[in-house]
């Protein structure tokens, strides 16, 4: 499984998501459910399940916000040969073209370019190429060529 690489702005970002889920989210959680308990039987209340499922997103997100930050590494990720995490691709898709940051983690954002995932399948299909390569990635529709046009530094 490939490394995680955040931005540092990222992860702070992500840091500060985690701690509002905890120290605000979870607790409102708790009292909404507190609140539809207190309006009798919990078998046939609509409230309180809304509330109990709203709870268990809210914990699972908090769950992949801690297992992410516990495990991704922070800064740019070491440049190799080809296109890797952290830098900026551009793409000859169908006679059009496209650029992207390619980044390790959908968590990942930027004011200046579109972002595609290394895990998604056009970003997958990029990893370790250079430009002029041609590369096949697969979509619902069927699998489709794409051109890389350059591979830089972000």
């Amino acid at each position: 499984m490939p490394d995680t690489w955040l931005s540092e702005e990222a992860h702070q970002r992500l840091l500060g998501e985690l701690d509002e889920l905890r120290t605000v989210a979870r607790p409102a959680a708790s009292a909404a459910i507190g609140v539809a308990r207190a309006h009798g039987d919990i078998r046939e209340n609509a409230e309180y399940d809304s509330a109990k499922e709203e709870q268990g997103k809210l914990e699972a997100r908090i769950r992949q916000l801690e297992e992410l930050l516990r495990t991704a590494k922070i800064g740019v990720a070491p440049a190799g040969d080809g296109a890797a995490p952290g830098q900026v691709v551009t793409l000859d898709i169908g006679g059009d073209e496209e650029t992207y940051l390619l980044v390790s983690s959908r968590e990942e954002r930027s004011d200046e370019h579109q972002i595609l995932s290394t895990s998604s399948p056009l970003g997958k299909a990029l990893v370790g190429a250079r430009a002029g390569d041609v590369v096949t990635a697969d979509a619902p529709s069927g699998p489709y060529d794409v051109t890389v046009v350059s591979v830089r530094s972000a």
